[in-house]
């Protein structure tokens, strides 16, 4: 009886404080994220962004998230006029910052994650993905932030401290961001038609994103290439409209950008392209949500089939 009513006294000891001197009797409640947020001066600017799209409410409710919070210096840093935003393109940048489910620096893994943000600002109003990189002990997110401070542990979830705001990106952007797409990247900068202002505009587009390494396997091809045969392979990876995997079904012949055909086939979970030479390319990544179109990353280049 001793020993049960000891452990009795422990819990409860952990969870209130006792004053004698008047019998006052204080309970320590957790802090939200908004609570948080409110309570230190260096995310005086994060909040007030908040309170002025309505936000401060959902992130002091019920529910588990991750917030990437950037500092007062981070919004300075990041030359950002919060006044010059519409309501609507602010609330799509603070959701940004923003995971659906609490994720610990512990849970992040060694290299590149693409996660899926609380921003819905694509055109089909699927949430826009960010990529999270990890490096031994840094972290950074679309290669702009850093994560300065982890861990700070809220009644619903979770905060990471960043030094700049994070953005959302389009698709060119999301190419830059990510190390394993500077052979696209300049593949697109060389290519005739400037490829790159194309993708940077409203779209959407569906790309199919060949990482280095396929570059690499065909480099004696590239090097013969003109700009504008260039600008025919790049286009022959891009199609019209916001196409997720899930739009896609096997046999599935698709008409891309030069207008040229590509046969999807998927088995179980594995979902590959064949080109009009009959190569086949498997599809490694797919759903990398921008802001105007998808990516899909594949492992080889697909060839059109008159160069």
């Amino acid at each position: 009886m001793s020993k049960t009513f000891s452990i009795v006294t422990f819990l409860l000891s952990s969870l209130i404080f006792i004053s004698c001197g008047d019998d006052e009797i204080i309970i320590n409640e957790p802090l939200t994220i908004a609570d948080i947020a409110a309570g230190d001066s260096q995310f005086s600017t994060l909040v007030s962004a908040l309170d002025r799209v309505g936000l401060v409410s959902v992130l002091n409710g019920t529910g588990t998230y991750t917030v990437f919070a950037p500092t007062n210096s981070a919004f300075t840093n990041s030359g950002i006029d919060l006044n010059s935003l519409s309501d609507e393109t602010l609330t799509d940048v603070l959701l940004y910052h923003v995971l659906g489910a609490t994720v610990t620096s512990g849970e992040i893994v060694e290299g590149q994650t693409y996660v899926s943000t609380a921003s819905t600002g694509s055109p089909n109003n699927t949430a826009l993905s960010a990529l999270i990189e990890k490096t031994g002990s840094v972290v950074t997110i679309n290669q702009t932030a850093t994560v300065t401070s982890a861990d700070i542990t809220a009644s619903n979830g979770v905060i990471h401290v960043i030094d700049k705001v994070i953005l959302p990106l389009d698709i060119v952007g999301h190419a830059v961001a990510n190390s394993n797409f500077t052979s696209l990247v300049g593949a697109l900068g060389a290519a005739s038609g400037e490829l790159v202002s194309v993708l940077s505009g409203d779209g959407p587009f569906t790309v199919f994103a060949p990482l280095n390494s396929a570059f690499d396997a065909i480099s004696d091809v590239a090097a013969t290439l003109s700009a504008d045969q260039l600008s025919k392979v790049l286009t022959y990876h891009v199609v019209s409209g916001n196409v997720i995997s899930t739009d896609l079904s096997n046999g599935m012949n698709v008409v891309t950008v030069n207008s040229e055909m590509i046969k999807i086939g998927i088995s179980g979970s594995s979902v590959t392209i064949t080109d009009a030479g009959g190569n086949v390319s498997n599809v490694i990544l797919t759903d990398v949500q921008a802001t105007n179109g998808v990516i899909h990353v594949l492992d080889s280049v697909i060839l059109p089939k008159d160069l």
